[in-house]
């Protein structure tokens, strides 16, 4: 039987005499009493622990798989070690029994957008409760909660029915602004429109009353001579027509007589000037 025991690094080595702790050896090598001692190793490392698919309800009764990662350190190898039959186990149930309580206080939206408060809670509620069995949480950590199949399967079904009704109203508000959009160039097409005949109605009105009053500024200026060659006009005029009647007031009852004879001569020139064309065809 061997009389010595090597505690390693970062561990202490609990001394029992007849199966009764007796005193508590550092790391190193120690010796001990064959068959009357023995020398129980305990870390007191950093360790980690992962508490994976715990099952746990919310407020609405939904399902959530929770799965919980936390480090811890034996603060206590006496307590660790002899008040507790399993004081790791311990641990475990402590730290599901507060996340089924806190979560169970949630609704199930708001417990899968509040990790970080659950995990603040939860280190807050295990605090010094772990100092019986002679641990200490240094962190805790939610790392998924996930609820169940069925539940998240409604999930998706009801996200997919969002995504569509946004892109309805997404779609109806673009027609309708496309719309809009139509309708206002439509108008402003017609409005232009509108607007230019009307200038060209009033650039048509400008143009014959200039040309009235320049007409009428030319009557005003014309003398005699003006009048008697517009005479002359028309009586050629009407010695080619089958009407020779004239009718004249008593003043111009001379110059008629006057226009009468002219109206004869341009009437023989005119028929001189038609048998002319006929001979020589």
């Amino acid at each position: 039987m061997l009389f010595f025991k090597i505690v390693p690094q970062n561990c202490v080595g609990l001394v029992e005499t007849l199966g009764k702790y007796s005193n508590t050896r550092s790391s190193g090598l120690q010796f001990k009493l064959p068959l009357l001692q023995a020398i129980r190793i305990v870390p007191l490392a950093l360790q980690p622990l992962k508490l994976q698919g715990y099952s746990v309800i919310t407020k609405d009764n939904a399902d959530i798989s929770a799965t919980v990662t936390l480090n811890f350190h034996v603060t206590d190898p006496q307590k660790y070690m002899y008040e507790n039959t399993d004081s790791v186990e311990s641990m475990k149930q402590l730290v599901r029994g507060h996340l089924r309580d806190i979560i169970g206080r949630m609704e199930l939206n708001e417990a899968l957008g509040s990790t970080s408060q659950i995990n603040a809670d939860l280190a807050e509620a295990i605090g010094d409760l772990t100092n019986t069995y002679g641990i200490n949480v240094d962190r805790i950590n939610i790392d998924e909660l996930k609820p169940s199949q069925a539940i998240q399967s409604a999930m998706d079904t009801q996200l997919k029915a969002d995504r569509e009704r946004v892109a309805a109203i997404s779609q109806a508000e673009g027609d309708a602004r496309s719309i809009a959009l139509r309708t206002k160039a439509n108008n402003d097409a017609l409005i232009a429109t509108a607007k230019a005949n009307a200038a060209a109605t009033e650039t048509a009105a400008d143009a014959e009353a200039y040309r009235i009053e320049k007409v009428q500024s030319a009557l005003n200026d014309a003398d005699g001579r003006y009048f008697n060659n517009q005479s002359i006009d028309a009586f050629k005029s009407l010695a080619q027509s089958p009407a020779n009647l004239i009718i004249a007031d008593k003043e111009s009852m001379p110059t008629t007589g006057q226009a009468a004879t002219l109206a004869k001569l341009l009437k023989q020139q005119s028929e001189q000037g038609d048998q002319k064309a006929q001979n020589q065809k």
